[in-house]
């Protein structure tokens, strides 16, 4: 996966916007570095390509001059508009590589008051380095004490049914899995060579969208809004998630198909514009590792670490049924419908196997992500405040860029609050605020139905 990271379509980059409580000290910020992301040797080492091994990148340790990747831009601290400031800052970053000369990362620290925080560090990882769980985990491990996070529950075993059920259902249960994963194994070969999605106002028209500048907005909203959903539909935050995205992109387009029907103008939002049968699928992420979870730093720059450090990722491809319903709670039972079908596969794992064949054997011609419209990653953060390097943190906010689709969607929790973060294209998407209240609405009408109707029945 690493490797894969580096090819032209998907030479991509992890940004990590942090926001603190309270200005930071350039100069005990770098000191706080040293002493803890330098010794993961990850930061510490070049990517070589061997010519004898055929080209193949290798890491090369070297020394590591800490005012090279701390970057400490002069700012007025009485602009007018801070918060554009620190958007245009990133979106402008988009715009850059890092050379393979250096360890690929930085850390740009703006000492500036937005409306959410006292100062802002930019973080910046090439995902060869790692992904998005590595470097959360990595950031994590050097807060005061580590964090908790929400627990998995697993379903219980029912001891009181007799040999023969329990057989029954571990057979039928090995069979679906093995049907459902030849199926997706069929999918994934036919979307990413010749199985498109619609070209919807959200699509980027071909691969080049890779090489844009991004524009990364977030938008946040209440964890206990989701959780009372949750509870009530008897579901698990992710399908709550997922169902308001679904609910928050068909009225995004559906007023998009509609300003296109009256010439730009803006038309009834009860009003369904939105074609028949709109095929709208998500690249979603998923973490395999054997064992996640949070490490203290001393573990996480181990050797064959318990933390399993680098790109142990694969995906699967989620339908997102592009339609308004009368219903928001349909949205919810969609979601819960997909997702719980998508547990019953090997699709993630067999992804990452093929990107290993790939790689190895066809790295030009086949190592490439499916064709989708966009991509989708959902990630539990910490339940209380931390600090991090030293200082508190008012919020995280994730995302990236370089990947070949106009739309990502990054969701991560922080004690009482979700963030749903948009790295968005904006020659394709200008308008990235517009699907942020789209969202925030969605939200609010399942919310409202779910408080209208009392708890809902399965």
């Amino acid at each position: 996966m690493a490797r894969m990271f580096h090819q032209p379509e998907s030479n991509i980059y992890i940004v990590v916007i942090v926001g603190y409580k309270r200005l930071i000290d350039p100069d005990v910020y770098k000191t706080n570095l040293t002493e803890t992301f330098l010794k993961h040797p990850r930061f510490s080492c070049l990517q070589v390509a061997d010519e004898k091994s055929g080209g193949e990148v290798k890491w090369v340790k070297t020394n590591v001059d800490i005012n090279q990747h701390v970057k400490v831009p002069m700012v007025d601290p009485y602009m007018a508009s801070p918060d554009k400031f620190v958007e245009d800052y990133v979106a402008n970053l988009s715009k850059t590589r890092m050379s393979m000369s250096l360890p690929m990362w930085d850390f740009h620290i703006l000492n500036l008051k937005t409306s959410d925080a006292e100062s802002t560090v930019v973080v910046r990882v090439h995902h060869s380095l790692a992904d998005g769980t590595s470097l959360m985990a990595l950031l994590l491990s050097c807060s005061d004490a580590l964090p908790s996070f929400p627990a998995m529950k697993k379903k219980p075993i029912s001891r009181g049914a007799g040999w023969f059920p329990i057989w029954f259902w571990k057979s039928w249960s090995v069979l679906l899995l093995m049907w459902n994963t030849l199926v997706d194994i069929w999918m994934c070969v036919a979307t990413t060579y010749f199985l498109k999605d619609t070209q919807t106002p959200l699509k980027a028209p071909s691969s080049d969208v890779a090489f844009t500048p991004r524009r990364i907005v977030r938008r946040t909203f209440s964890l206990d809004d989701v959780k009372l959903v949750k509870t009530a539909t008897h579901t698990t935050v992710n399908d709550v998630v997922l169902a308001m995205t679904q609910a928050g992109l068909s009225r995004y387009l559906n007023r998009k198909y509609g300003q296109a029907k009256s010439d730009g103008e803006a038309r009834e939002s009860c009003e369904n514009n939105l074609p028949n049968n709109i095929r709208l699928t998500a690249t979603l992420f998923i973490n395999l590792r054997t064992s996640p979870g949070i490490y203290a730093l001393e573990e996480m720059v181990k050797k064959n670490s318990k933390a399993e450090w680098g790109n142990k990722i694969g995906y699967v491809l989620y339908p997102f049924k592009i339609e308004l319903k009368d219903n928001p709670l349909d949205y919810i039972r969609d979601a819960k419908a997909k997702i719980d079908r998508k547990k019953a596969t090997l699709e993630a794992k067999f992804r990452l196997f093929l990107a290993k064949v790939f790689m190895r054997f066809y790295p030009t011609k086949l190592a490439k992500f499916p064709s989708t419209t966009m991509w989708f990653s959902n990630v539990a953060g910490p339940q209380e405040p931390i600090s991090i390097l030293g200082n508190q943190v008012a919020f995280i906010a994730p995302s990236i860029y370089g990947q070949p689709v106009a739309l990502t969607i990054h969701v991560v929790s922080y004690v009482n609050k979700m963030s749903m973060v948009l790295s968005v294209d904006e020659d394709i998407i200008a308008d990235p605020y517009q699907l942020c209240d789209d969202l925030e609405e969605a939200l609010k009408l399942i919310k409202n139905c779910v408080i209208g109707q009392g708890v809902i029945d399965n």
